[in-house]
């Protein structure tokens, strides 16, 4: 969500914790119209995004989400150079499954 008084400042964090993103969070565009002016500015046609548009026109409330990568606090707090080390089944090129 674009700031009322200045469109290159949205309502969104990351928190930061010893160098490393660990958290983000934003409020998110509940406005049909300018969900639609944000994707044509970033050069995509809104057609492409009816799906989603269309269940703002229904009506929406103002709202926000947020996430923490709980591995990567994991990995600070421990001093791993690693984040495989911090999670409980890592996946990398040779491991697919547990």
């Amino acid at each position: 969500m674009p700031d009322e008084h200045d469109e290159e400042i949205c309502h969104a964090f990351d928190l930061m914790y010893r160098g490393l993103e660990i958290s983000s969070g934003a409020k998110r565009i509940h406005l049909p119209e300018l969900l639609e002016k944000q994707l044509r500015k970033r050069g995509l046609d809104p057609y492409d995004f009816e799906f989603y548009i269309n269940a703002f026109r229904m009506g929406a409330p103002p709202h926000a989400g947020w996430s923490i990568g709980l591995e990567r606090f994991v990995m600070k707090l421990c001093n791993q150079e690693n984040i495989r080390e911090c999670m409980m089944f890592p996946r990398d090129r040779t491991r697919l499954m547990p």
